[in-house]
């Protein structure tokens, strides 16, 4: 989510100011802020297009130096420079004006976000990252409570067959570099490639938690299945495997609902709703 400049907590602005007469970058079109970040469109002193990024670092967004460096280009955003005290970045500029959102034909869509998959986690994972074992424990761990929580019985069902997928695959949580929020608004176009990705999350891990955010967004009941064939296929994954995995990021997000307080309606839920077209396939 972007919005105004004014609404950035004013030490990011402060940040970019600092950083831009640190790396000599020159501020070169309007600022886009998310809930945690600020990017500055800048040019660099020998004339280099780039994007400053200043953000709250959290153990979410920690380890995405070393992401971008693993992939050095490779299906995503290069990084230019970094500074690890503050999480501060310098990336190559992409086309902020194209994301894959804007994409009308959201069979292709998939389709990009599958290549771009494929090419993402075929880079093992560098030293130091989250790790989707340590999630994974941490998850089963939280089921009982949950199950005590949830309020709504056909989610509570769900949410129980959603720990036991988790449990065939928790003991193999693998060691590939993931992205973990490749949905349609994380990927631009570029001069350089036809589409990149932005802004990973990253953690060490199977790449079949990959999979639930291209699902869930742009959301299309009928095309869930679709959906998970091909992009299984085109990071050449054990369909099984994958659909565990799958299950479990929906039990990871209900987790996260239900520790905020907002279990809200789980009928209009469209994670929910993939968790039972899976469960159901």
């Amino acid at each position: 989510m972007v919005g105004l400049v004014s609404e950035v907590p004013g030490e990011l602005v402060r940040r970019a100011g600092e950083f831009r007469r640190r790396w000599r970058l020159r501020a070169d079109g309007p600022a886009l802020s998310g809930v945690c970040s600020l990017v500055v469109p800048v040019t660099a002193a020998d004339g280099t297009p780039a994007a400053l990024k200043v953000q709250h670092l959290d153990e979410e967004c920690a380890g995405e130096a070393e992401a971008l460096l693993t992939w050095a280009g490779d299906g995503s955003v290069r990084l230019l420079a970094h500074d690890a005290p503050t999480g501060t970045l310098l990336l190559e500029r992409l086309d902020a004006r194209r994301p894959l959102s804007a994409l009308p034909d959201t069979r292709e869509a998939v389709g990009v976000i599958g290549d771009l998959l494929a090419r993402l986690t075929a880079h093992a994972a560098p030293p130091g990252l989250r790790r989707l074992g340590d999630i994974a424990r941490s998850m089963t761990e939280r089921v009982p409570w949950a199950l005590r929580t949830e309020p709504d019985p056909a989610a509570r069902r769900l949410l129980r067959d959603c720990a036991a997928a988790l449990r065939e695959v928790a003991d193999e949580p693998g060691d590939r570099l993931l992205h973990w929020d490749l949905h349609y608004g994380n990927v631009l176009a570029s001069a350089r490639a036809p589409w990149l990705a932005i802004d990973p999350k990253p953690l060490a891990g199977d790449p079949g938690f990959e999979l639930l955010p291209a699902l869930a967004n742009r959301y299309d009941p009928a095309d869930t299945r679709r959906r998970f064939d091909v992009l299984t296929h085109a990071v050449g994954l054990d369909r099984e495997r994958a659909r565990a995995w799958t299950l479990a990021r929906v039990l990871q997000n209900r987790l996260w609902q239900l520790a905020e307080g907002d279990a809200g309606h789980p009928e209009g839920d469209v994670r929910l709703a993939v968790g039972r077209a899976l469960r159901d396939a």
